[in-house]
């Protein structure tokens, strides 16, 4: 007797059904997807008990052919694929053919569906793998499916539900990721009764997203335009003070498909390096338009992840979309300014983001202007920690004018105020339109520069503007760091990767103050170490420096050194609660405004604006 049988069909069809079926929640993504392929203006989910005794899904589409009703319910069948060549453009969200057959393999079907053409619709109920009715009825235009009792048939599966809360959470989420990546279908979800999820249908994504994910997260967005490659990204990201505690928020899709993709989420998350705090998460809504032929939706049973057959493309659009948008309109004076992306407005190009410089501009001093004062090892030393400067062909820099680092005395000595022969004219306060002049009033605390600029009142965290203009500038690789000879030269042993890494940017490291020299791998000989971080343990700043190297995404100097530069702009900046001159208070204020400072490195806000509308309105002088 052979140990080989064929499984009868009611075995096979649950096996199958569990493989598409997982839980409520996967019922309704099945359904939804199919009103939104059959051309649906709006649709409406109602569920009861999370969707375990029922689920409904009404539409306006197209309808289903009353000959075509049973066979939909078949394995395989699909209106949407005709040949193995459909497989390499698909562009609709459901294809494979399986959804109907599933959901009734393990649940009690009750369908309605009426095409426009014809006077009367059909009812069709499908249980136990058999027909059990079959007959016109009245009924609008579209298609409505009633699926209860899901699992019934099925009772290890039906145990190993959640709770109905949680189903019903799951359900809201997923019917919340349909409705982002479709703004012009009105969708509505009933839960129990009650309306969780209504939008409006207009075919605006920010009314979707201000519907789906509440006011407080849409008064935090950037409007972001990008084409890149023949990749479009479209949509909206928060600013960085709008960061969450995890990563729920990020919301991708790719040619109108919610997807889970690493890719994605690095570009994003690299796009605000520097710009938001350790620990915080940036929150988006993008659409990413691709060719279809570039992607593979088939590799998941959910089809919540996608493939992509060159992801480069997508990393660099989506890095360079959303660095462009935080460059653009993440301004203090852009502050509650949303609105629905512009297609004519001018965005920078890759080029205009990261172009060779304009030449060197003056650099802006204070404290000790002496060419003697190289180091602060070779005086005393609370006088001046200095970065040299120097501006080699083909550096980066922003859109804007280089950042410039700027030198502040340490240990609460008081500055000489700077000579007026080294005042650069184009730093001067005459040279600004009046309307962008900017008048410092005083300090507060010994920390936060208070200066007034047109109609509104800004406070500057000193040490996070400087902290940020130094780091500019060194990331900008147009600053050499000064090096530290140690006494004994230091082995330290690297992974292979940092080794290699290491030896291929000796000179890199050299110009931002190590000194460094291969050994038999994967062991470095570190002579010297940047002077600013001489408190810091040799071998774990070479490490931290290898690690980098190695890991880096980037090809240029902007990215690659980050933790580096954090510890050198930080010890170089001038520190809060230290006393400062007036004229140093100017010139950082000044500085800070025409470079654009916003955040620290570290994430922290770096500067915050009081409109005179909102100091009147604090003292009652307007409604």
């Amino acid at each position: 007797m052979s140990d080989i049988r064929i499984l009868d069909k009611e075995i096979y069809e649950l096996i199958a059904a569990g493989e598409v079926i997982e839980r409520p929640s996967s019922v309704v993504k099945e359904l939804v997807e199919n009103s939104v392929d059959a051309g649906a203006s709006s649709v409406s989910v109602e569920i009861k008990n999370g969707g375990r005794t029922l689920i409904r899904v009404t539409d306006n589409g197209c309808g289903i052919l009353p000959e075509d009703i049973a066979t939909a319910f078949e394995r395989h069948a699909t209106s949407k694929i005709r040949s193995k060549e459909d497989l390499d453009s698909i562009s609709t969200l459901g294809f494979r053919g399986e959804a109907l057959a599933s959901i009734c393999a393990v649940s009690k079907i009750d369908l309605r569906s009426k095409r426009r053409e014809f006077d009367y619709g059909i009812r069709f109920c499908y249980e136990n793998g058999e027909c059990t009715c079959y007959e016109e009825c009245g009924c609008p235009n579209g298609t409505s499916i009633d699926v209860k009792d899901l699992f019934f048939n099925v009772p290890a599966r039906l145990k190993f539900l959640k709770k109905d809360v949680s189903e019903g959470n799951a359900i809201e989420n997923m019917v919340s990721k349909i409705a982002l990546s479709h703004p012009e279908i009105s969708f509505k979800l009933i839960r129990d009764g009650r309306t969780a999820i209504s939008t409006p249908g207009d075919g605006k994504l920010l009314s979707a997203i201000y519907a789906v994910l509440g006011r407080e997260f849409s008064s935090t967005l950037i409007p972001v335009d990008y084409e890149l490659s023949g990749v479009g990204v479209h949509g909206f990201i928060t600013k960085p003070l709008g960061a969450k505690a995890n990563r729920s928020y990020q919301n991708f899709f790719v040619n109108n498909r919610y997807v889970k993709s690493v890719t994605c989420m690095v570009a994003l998350e690299e796009a605000y390096r520097n710009q938001i705090m350790i620990g915080k998460f940036p929150g988006c809504v993008l659409a990413i338009t691709v060719s279809p032929a570039s992607t593979d939706v088939n590799v998941h049973p959910t089809k919540l992840e996608i493939r992509f057959s060159d992801e480069k493309p997508i990393y660099d659009a989506i890095y360079f979309a959303v660095k462009n948008a935080l460059m653009l309109m993440d301004s203090p004076d852009s502050a509650g300014l949303i609105k629905e992306p512009e297609p004519k407005k001018h965005v920078l190009t890759h080029d205009e983001i990261f172009r060779k410089p304009e030449p060197e501009a003056p650099q802006m001093r204070f404290g000790s202007s002496s060419p003697a004062a190289v180091s602060p090892l070779l005086k005393d030393p609370g006088t001046v920690a200095r970065v040299k400067m120097s501006t080699p062909p083909g550096a980066y820099t922003s859109p804007k004018d280089p950042y410039r680092i700027i030198e502040f005395t340490e240990k609460n000595k008081e500055p000489e105020p700077p000579k007026e022969d080294s005042m650069p004219m184009e730093e001067t306060v005459t040279d600004e339109p009046e309307e962008a002049a900017v008048r410092v009033i005083g300090e507060a605390f010994k920390t936060y520069i208070i200066c007034e600029r047109g109609d509104c009142l800004y406070l500057i965290d000193k040490h996070a503007a400087h902290e940020r203009l130094n780091f500019e500038r060194l990331k900008s690789n147009t600053a050499t760091v000064d090096c530290q000879s140690l006494l004994n030269p230091i082995k330290v042993t690297l992974s292979y990767d940092g080794y290699t890494a290491v030896c291929d940017n000796i000179e890199a490291l050299e110009k931002f103050g190590f000194k460094v020299s291969p050994l038999e791998a994967p062991n470095i000989s570190l002579s010297g170490i940047p002077i600013l971080l001489t408190d810091e343990d040799p071998a774990d700043l070479l490490t931290v420096a290898a690690d980098d190297l190695a890991s880096s995404k980037v090809t240029g100097p902007e990215e690659i050194f980050d933790n580096l530069f954090h510890s050198i702009a930080c010890k170089a900046s001038i520190k809060a609660n230290s006393r400062s001159d007036i004229s140093e208070l100017e010139y950082l204020a000044r500085a800070a405004f025409k470079n654009d400072v916003r955040y620290c490195p570290h994430g922290r806000p770096a500067l915050v604006r009081l409109t005179k509308y909102e100091l009147e309105k604090l003292f009652k002088r307007v409604q």
